[in-house]
């Protein structure tokens, strides 16, 4: 049921991280048979969807090891809702600069949909450290548009 209704979530931060959406796939794959292989292992200390993202984020992490990270993979970028793609461009481009734990905090807030303590899960640190993080991510992208507004 996971797997189907939330398929195109894990691609899509899957294909962020990996930076093709062909990995992508492979790596979404591979981490539900590594969740369904080790799936005695969850001890429900969490729930079960963070459980799975850990897996599919640390596939995607495999996948994308050694090869050149792209800015934002073209094939998720979907059209604007405000109308305004250029800008829509641009702020992918400036979430595919920030430093990695940020990247992967965004990426797991706003494309993931997932809540704070999820999120911690997935990223193995403390719900505080998200915050923090998402914070700093934020002050960086406002730091941006800024400088491009003026």
């Amino acid at each position: 049921m996971l797997y189907r209704e939330r398929y195109r979530h894990f691609l899509r931060v899957a294909s962020l991280v990996t930076g093709e959406e062909e990995r992508a796939h492979d790596a979404v794959q591979e981490g539900f048979a590594a969740v369904l292989r080790s799936r005695d292992k969850y001890r429900g200390e969490g729930p079960l969807e963070a459980w799975v993202w850990r897996t599919i984020v640390n596939e995607a992490n495999k996948q994308q090891r050694g090869s050149p990270r792209l800015t934002f993979p073209a094939q998720i970028q979907e059209p604007a809702e405000n109308g305004d793609a250029e800008s829509q461009k641009a702020l992918r481009t400036w979430i595919a600069s920030l430093p990695e734990r940020q990247r992967m905090a965004v990426y797991l807030r706003y494309y993931a949909d997932l809540d704070y303590r999820a999120i911690a899960l997935v990223m193995a640190v403390k719900v505080g450290t998200v915050s923090a993080t998402l914070s700093a991510a934020h002050n960086r992208l406002r730091e941006q548009f800024q400088e491009v507004s003026e």
